[in-house]
């Protein structure tokens, strides 16, 4: 199982040394939550950070546009991005949004909400790196765990057996050091994780992922 720390929760006083402790967990993604306070009821950060991070550090970044107009923004966030993730949810973007990342052999995930289905999501996902299932309302860090949509990790492991598709099955939302474990059992491939993971000292860190990291 892969780990994708949320910058969100890092201490932004100190984010050079928060991203190089990610580093020395010996992590490959760092998971940015792109947020335009219309799409959610939240506002983060945009381009100019996301280039900023690209500059001090070799993880791979994985953006998470949780905004209303993907389209718009996409090839720009690409630049600095190796992997971006919109949302089924805002229509007929992620499509086209999927179209373009097809057509420049880029990295692409479509993010599903609590009350989304995943059936709608299968005919595109032989053409995205991962599904990413929210197991809270996106929007707002620190939340906790909705476990009543985990049905939706079986439903996707099994349509990949049975379709013999390669994408992963990514959770966000309110992962913990306790829970973590469950989602293994059930066969995700990568948690996102937010406070859980920042509000460890850097020792704990690197010791808590190096426990839960599958070997690469």
């Amino acid at each position: 199982m892969e780990i994708l720390p949320s910058i969100i929760a890092a201490d932004w006083t100190k984010i050079y040394e928060e991203i190089k402790s990610v580093e020395n967990c010996n992590l490959n993604y760092l998971h940015l939550d792109i947020m335009d306070g219309h799409f959610v009821d939240n506002l983060t950060f945009g381009m100019l950070i996301v280039d900023a991070i690209r500059k001090i550090t070799h993880l791979k970044l994985d953006s998470h546009l949780m905004i209303k107009n993907p389209k718009k923004f996409i090839e720009e966030f690409y630049k600095s991005s190796d992997i971006v993730d919109v949302h089924i949810e805002i229509g007929e973007e992620a499509f086209e949004c999927i179209e373009f990342a097809k057509k420049n052999n880029l990295k692409i995930g479509i993010v599903i909400n609590p009350k989304t289905h995943p059936k709608y999501i299968l005919p595109i996902v032989e053409d995205v790196e991962q599904v990413i299932i929210m197991t809270v309302n996106p929007g707002f860090a620190g939340q906790e765990m909705i476990k009543d949509v985990l049905w939706k990790v079986d439903y996707l492991v099994n349509f990949r057996e049975k379709s013999q598709l390669n994408f992963k099955i990514t959770i966000d939302g309110g992962v913990n050091w306790e829970n973590i474990n469950e989602l293994k059992k059930l066969n995700v491939d990568r948690v996102v994780m937010g406070k859980s993971f920042f509000s460890l000292n850097y020792e704990e860190r690197r010791i808590y992922a190096l426990k839960f990291q599958k070997p690469q």
